[in-house]
């Protein structure tokens, strides 16, 4: 998991950031508003730790661009803001949690553990492959791919029952929703697709077809 850190005291940043990586998490840091701003909306990151008090440009501000672009990464404000009216700003700006300075690392990181717990469902993996089902973005090695509707549709639900061979009957009943004999073949289409776009050929272990039968997915 990816944390992105915003905030402008080069102590705190660098607190966090060590503790955070202790915990097996890759960390990226942003010491202004606007690499901040950059960083959040052209990396993949899958959590945002946000200053409200910023050089360049506000946390508050960031908070609503990102939210311009990304609805759905959890974003926690870190800040000495703590009335009633500036944690109603925050929310209403996007954010989903609010965390008041000082703070302990201990209270972070469970803050942090509990979004991510709260999203893990949403997230499939196979090898270098991610799928974000919430975002409907597809990732290998880290750079986005795009494809079709049912083309998502077809891996997700392959990497869902990762370990398992699925059927061409039963990928045609769960993924197209036809229950009567069909042309199977119109799978192989969609895979020849998939592999192009991911760069992985038929033999690759990861998604592997079996001959008159169907396909499974392995790490």
């Amino acid at each position: 998991m990816k944390i992105l850190i915003v905030e402008d005291e080069i102590g705190i940043s660098n607190f966090l950031s060590q503790g955070l990586e202790e915990e097996g998490y890759e960390v990226i840091v942003a010491n202004n508003g606007l690499i901040g701003l950059e960083f959040a909306t052209t990396k993949q990151v899958d959590l945002i730790l946000l200053d409200w008090m910023l050089p360049k440009i506000s946390g508050l501000e960031i908070c609503k661009k990102i939210r311009e672009k990304d609805k759905n990464t959890p974003i926690l404000f870190l800040t000495a803001k703590d009335t009633i009216q500036e944690t109603i700003e925050g929310l209403k700006a996007g954010a989903n949690d609010y965390i008041k300075k000082p703070f302990s690392f201990e209270e972070l990181l469970e803050r942090v553990k509990i979004h991510f717990r709260n999203s893990e469902n949403d997230i499939l993996t196979l090898g270098t492959i991610k799928l974000d089902l919430s975002k409907h973005q597809v990732f290998n090695n880290e750079k986005e791919i795009s494809l079709t509707q049912r083309e998502f549709e077809l891996l997700s639900y392959l990497i869902k029952n990762k370990g398992r061979v699925c059927s061409r009957t039963e990928i045609i009943e769960n993924v197209w929703n036809i229950y009567f004999e069909y042309d199977t073949g119109v799978i192989d289409v969609f895979m020849n697709a998939i592999r192009k776009k991911l760069t992985i050929n038929k033999d690759n272990d990861c998604v592997k077809t079996i001959r008159g039968v169907g396909y499974i997915a392995n790490d």
